[in-house]
């Protein structure tokens, strides 16, 4: 099981949307992406802006599967999200739970 951690920030384009406008996007165009992987990607979405200002929100996925997650991704890149300048990805960080665990069993 992976663990990924992406950071990122919505930008001014989508910050100057009122809530309403934005709850549609979210319902519209990024829910029905997360509800595709569901089943191999549990997502978790955190807000940061209070807290850090490299980046506005994180994501915590657990994944089974690289390939969901790679193709998750790609969907996200080529959703309004990213085309229209809604959001940038600052940073993404991967680990795998317990590895050290698991290469010493395999020993």
């Amino acid at each position: 099981m992976f663990t990924i951690l992406i950071r990122y920030r919505f930008n001014r384009v989508w910050l100057d949307m009122n809530r309403d406008q934005r709850r549609e996007y979210e319902q519209t165009i990024i829910q029905p992406i997360f509800d595709r992987y569901a089943e191999t990607i549990k997502v978790r979405l955190f807000d940061a802006e209070a807290f850090h200002v490299d980046f506005t929100d994180f994501m915590l996925l657990t994944v089974d599967d690289l390939k969901s997650y790679y193709f998750m991704i790609e969907e996200i890149r080529d959703s309004v999200l990213i085309t229209q300048g809604f959001l940038e990805f600052i940073d993404i960080s991967m680990g795998i739970e317990n590895g050290y665990r698991a290469f010493a069993d395999a020993q």
